[in-house]
């Protein structure tokens, strides 16, 4: 079954590399969705933060799964966050692959990077659950950019986990190697499936 995926990254190092994800995705015969050209991007950037926010809501609100392609600096990256955040409260499917070692189109590859769900955590408190961000190397800090939810809002099995990382939640591949041109739907599937839907 198809899913709609929206593909968060960060733009500037990393779209060739997010280019070789989404044409294996197309040459499968995937519906193409939530993969936004780095141009429109940076138009809804000179707007406001408010109309960039709302934009990446409607690209998310379309689809049932996001996936994070993360490379050197992804994880830092604050729309990358707040793509995953409201991606959780959104209740989609939630994935991330490392994709460092896809060589951009001068054939170069990356450092590796930290896994952008591994700066992200939640927490339940009362009836609500709360989302946090790492600033630094041990620094947590309480998420400001989108608001806390409902505990029986959230979709997925928490099972005992009252303040973790979203790691602990939900998969990460390495695009090479794990063979995320053979592999990726089958994650988004599971991904899915993960949230219910």
């Amino acid at each position: 079954m198809a899913r709609r995926t929206f593909f968060s990254f960060h733009y500037v190092p990393d779209v060739q590399r997010a280019w070789v994800v989404r044409n294996a995705w197309v040459t499968k015969e995937r519906e193409e969705a939530g993969f936004f050209d780095s141009s429109v991007f940076e138009a809804k950037k000179r707007e406001s933060p408010d109309a960039l926010k709302r934009f990446l809501r409607e690209g998310i609100d379309g689809t049932s799964v996001t996936c994070a392609l993360y490379g050197t600096q992804t994880a830092w990256r604050p729309w990358v966050r707040y793509e995953l955040v409201r991606s959780f409260i959104h209740g989609s499917g939630i994935l991330a692959v490392d994709i460092h070692d896809i060589q951009d189109f001068q054939r170069q590859t990356t450092v590796a990077g930290p896994n952008p769900l591994d700066h992200l955590a939640f927490k339940i408190d009362g009836d609500r659950l709360r989302f946090f961000e790492k600033m630094g190397e041990s620094e947590w800090r309480e998420y400001t950019d989108a608001p806390s939810m409902p505990l029986a809002a959230v979709v997925y099995d928490l099972g005992d986990k009252t303040y973790h990382t979203f790691s602990t939640l939900f998969s990460f591949y390495g695009w090479n190697a794990n063979s995320g041109y053979s592999n990726i739907g089958a994650w988004i599937e599971s991904a899915a499936r993960q949230a219910g839907r």
